[in-house]
């Protein structure tokens, strides 16, 4: 008997399956359902369920779309979904075009010094985002694009091009160097180089990036917050924070509703691209 047969030997015992596996997938699954689960039940809830102090919490006992309804139709919510996509797409596909570069530069040309430049790129993505934001506030207004989308476009790069510089210098780096070496025997350019075979091998690590990248976007709050001031210029971070709170009235199931629906978008990415997500950060390709 092999090792590994004799190791998967040990889960053949049902009690043993059941407080090794199942009992701790259960606590993970639920630890990590619940947010989502508490969310849906208190958008489908109305106020006066809400409010009650009675009954029970964890359930809806009448549901209601009126969340959703003022959400959409009393709120700016769907100009704030539209910025938010606008800005995390362009800001997405500016990083990694940016990074994809860089990575290449820094893992493939075998330039001196390139190991420390790819570690100062990576602490650059440490630098925390309150620091930032105030020289990068004077910057947006000498550029006349304070409080505007576009603010955003030119500020989110800051923290999505060192990481997805990293996070790609780690991919180019598990592609053999010996298929570079063919081309330019071949004749081949390193522009051709990088976009008919880096390019095409590393999708995975690309895919991985760029939803790491889309992520931080839709969910930035603190460049949001302080580059933008009018409402229809919102992203939805801040637009359900800022709209849907009015003093220290909370509209709960409004508030609910709204993060139940940005939170969408993400999950259907992550459901998509699941396979090459996880491709892109072990390393698919290998000498």
């Amino acid at each position: 008997m092999s090792a590994t047969d004799d190791g998967m030997s040990y889960l053949q015992s049902l009690p043993r399956r059941v407080v090794t596996l199942y009992v701790p997938l259960a606590v993970f699954l639920i630890v990590l359902l619940f947010p989502f689960y508490w969310m849906v039940i208190t958008s489908l809830k109305p106020d006066a369920e809400l409010l009650a102090a009675d009954g029970n919490p964890f359930w809806v006992v009448a549901p209601t779309l009126a969340h959703f309804r003022k959400l959409l139709f009393d709120t700016a919510y769907p100009r704030w979904m539209w910025n938010t996509l606008q800005v995390s797409v362009i800001s997405t596909f500016l990083s990694l075009a940016a990074s994809v570069l860089a990575a290449y530069a820094i893992e493939r040309l075998r330039m001196r010094g390139s190991r420390t430049l790819g570690i100062c790129v990576f602490l650059a993505y440490l630098v925390p985002p309150s620091i930032l934001f105030i020289p990068l506030a004077a910057i947006t207004f000498q550029l006349g694009i304070f409080d505007t989308r576009f603010a955003l476009i030119v500020t989110y790069p800051t923290f999505l091009i060192p990481f997805c510089t990293w996070l790609l210098m780690g991919y180019f780096r598990s592609i053999p160097f010996e298929l570079e070496e063919c081309a330019l025997i071949d004749g081949a350019s390193r522009w051709q180089i990088l976009v008919k075979i880096i390019l095409p091998l590393a999708v995975p690590g690309l895919i991985s990036a760029g939803i790491f990248a889309f992520t931080l976007s839709w969910n930035e709050f603190l460049y949001a917050l302080t580059f933008i001031s009018a409402s229809e210029n919102k992203t939805v971070p801040v637009g359900v924070i800022t709209e849907l709170v009015e003093g220290d009235v909370y509209h709960w199931g409004a508030l609910m509703a709204g993060a139940l629906m940005g939170s969408l978008p993400v999950a259907v990415l992550y459901a998509f691209f699941v396979e090459h997500y996880v491709a892109g950060m072990t390393g698919a390709v290998k000498e």
